[in-house]
C-alpha cells in the first residue's frame, strides 16, 4: 500500500472543488494520477502555504509530521487544482524545478495531479 500525501491549492481549493471531495472520490475510483498506485493509505492532506510558493517549508512541516507519526509519505500528490493553478492563476510554483527541490531533499515521489474531475 503506498502511502500518499495531497497538497492542494490554499487559494482556489474550495473555488473548484469543496473539502477535497473529488480527491476523496479519485482515491476510491483510482481516477487520474491515482491510477498508478495499487493501493492508496491517504496519511495526510495540507494547503501549499499560500502565494507566492512556500511549498518546501509546508512539505518540510508534513514529512517531519507524517514521519513522526510513523506514517512517512511515500508519495506526494500536488492537486488537480494545484495543477490548475499553476496553468491558468498564475501561481509561482515552477513544477519542474519543485519536484526536483521536494524529491532531492525529501526522498519522496511528486506527481503533479490527482483525479481528472
Amino acid at each position: 500500500m503506498t502511502r500518499v500525501a495531497v497538497m492542494y491549492c490554499k487559494r482556489i481549493k474550495d473555488h473548484s472543488c469543496i473539502a477535497c471531495a473529488k480527491c476523496f472520490k479519485g482515491i476510491a475510483e483510482k481516477n487520474g494520477e491515482y491510477a498508478r498506485h495499487e493501493a492508496i493509505e491517504l496519511v495526510a492532506m495540507t494547503d501549499c502555504g499560500d502565494c507566492p510558493g512556500l511549498v518546501l517549508p509546508r512539505v518540510k512541516l508534513l514529512t517531519e509530521t507524517t514521519s513522526g507519526l510513523g506514517k512517512p509519505i511515500e508519495v506526494l500528490h500536488l492537486g488537480t487544482c494545484m495543477k490548475a493553478a499553476m496553468e491558468t492563476a498564475g501561481c509561482p510554483i515552477d513544477f519542474d524545478e519543485a519536484k526536483l527541490k521536494l524529491e532531492k531533499k525529501f526522498g519522496v515521489q511528486v506527481v503533479l495531479g490527482t483525479h481528472n474531475y
